[in-house]
Order: structure tokens, then C-alpha cells, then sequence
């Protein structure tokens, strides 16, 4: 959702690529990638991409949600482990480092007895629409800060 925001504001669109199993967007020198794979093996297509255009892990900025962040929190981080979270994982060991900059958006944790796994992959409820519909709005921003003005400045900024 942060990059179809992304790619709304500027202008460019994302194609499916069979060969990188991915849907690929290119704007302004800057190369976006949506994996179409499963979650847990979406470091392969960015590790790919990567290896094809000479973008060393620290040139990625990987984007992703978080349980363990309330709805809409960002964070910005320049490296570390996954945290629990299958994509950063794989993304992790496809490029065989975890000095990979990341953002999180946080989309709470589940509620009551619902399964974590229905709750990432779920829907949002009517009632987060609108705090959702500006958290989007607010990731897309720091997605942009962070290309033009490095992870640093962003993280003074957004955490």
C-alpha cells in the first residue's frame, strides 16, 4: 500500500516481471520492487534485483509491517535482525547480511484470540480506515525523505 502511495504521487506504475516473480517500477533512478512470491521467500526476487543492478544491501530500503508497532507507528532502522518477521528474514539470508535499512509500519498487534496469521493477512477494519489512510500517507512521505535525504536524516525525522 506505502508504494502503490508512492507511485500514485509521482506518476509511474508498477508492471508484474515473471522472470523476478516480482512487480517492478523504476522512477527518478530509483528501482521499487514488490515480491510476488510468498512472504517467507521474498528476499529471493530483491537479492535477485539486487545482484542484476549493483545495489549493495546497504542501497535497499526494505519495507514492511510490524505486529509489534501500534497502527501507523514508523521505524526506521539501519539494521538488525528480522524481528521476528519472515520476509525480513528471507531478505536477510538471501543477501547474506543484516546491515539492510528497513522501515516498519507498525499494524498492532493481534487482538483477543485472533491468530497472528489471520491478522497480517487480514483486513482493516472500518474504524482504522481513516488513521490507516494517513499512516500510508506519512510512510510514502518517509520512503521520499529517506531516498533524498539518507536513512539518518529520516530517522531524526520519522522514529
Amino acid at each position: 500500500m506505502i508504494l502503490d502511495q508512492l507511485a500514485a504521487r509521482k506518476g509511474f506504475a508498477f508492471k508484474k516481471d515473471r522472470k523476478w516473480h516480482a512487480e517492478l517500477a523504476a522512477h527518478e533512478g530509483i528501482h521499487y520492487c514488490k515480491p510476488l512470491s510468498f512472504m517467507n521467500l521474498s528476499g529471493e526476487p530483491v537479492s535477485s534485483l539486487s545482484g542484476f543492478y549493483k545495489i549493495p544491501p546497504a542501497g535497499i530500503l526494505a519495507v514492511f509491517d510490524d505486529v509489534a508497532l501500534p497502527l501507523g507507528k514508523l521505524r526506521f532502522r539501519p539494521s538488525g535482525s528480522d524481528g521476528g518477521h519472515n520476509g525480513m528474514g528471507s531478505l536477510i539470508q538471501c543477501l547474506g547480511t543484516d546491515e539492510i535499512p528497513r522501515l516498519r509500519f507498525g499494524i498492532g498487534a493481534a487482538e483477543g484470540a485472533t491468530p497472528l496469521t489471520s491478522h497480517v493477512l487480514g483486513r482493516f477494519s472500518s474504524d482504522e480506515a481513516p488513521l490507516l489512510r494517513d499512516a500510508i500517507a506519512r510512510a510514502a512521505d518517509a520512503v521520499e525523505f529517506a531516498t533524498a535525504s539518507g536513512l539518518t536524516a529520516a530517522m531524526n525525522q520519522f522514529n
